[in-house]
Formats: C-alpha cells, structure tokens, sequence
C-alpha cells in the first residue's frame, strides 16, 4: 500500500465513523492533492465556489 492510499484510507475510516464515507471523487481529489497534482488550497477553493449558495 502507498502512502497515499494509507492517508486516504486512514481518512475514510474517519469520515466513515462519522457516517459519511469517502466517494471516488473524494479520495481522487485528496490524491491529487498529495501527489503534488493540485495544491489543498486551490481544491478547498473550488469545492467552496461549488457548493456556494448564490445571494
């Protein structure tokens, strides 16, 4: 196992525990970010523009 599949696995455990299990775009999204692909900054940015509420 890559260390990246340990993060993502650790963090769906987690989210698991909670009652809201990573989907495939969750933990492609977090791959892209550990790989260095997209920064986590850019990526929060673009899933707070997609769920924002229009005014």
């Amino acid at each position: 196992m890559s260390e990246s599949d340990r993060i993502i696995a650790n963090v769906n455990a987690t989210m698991s525990m909670e009652g809201m299990p990573l989907t495939e775009l969750d933990k492609a999204r977090i791959r892209d970010c550990i790989d260095g692909r997209k920064s986590f900054d850019e990526t929060v940015r673009e899933l707070i523009e997609k769920y924002r509420k229009p005014i």
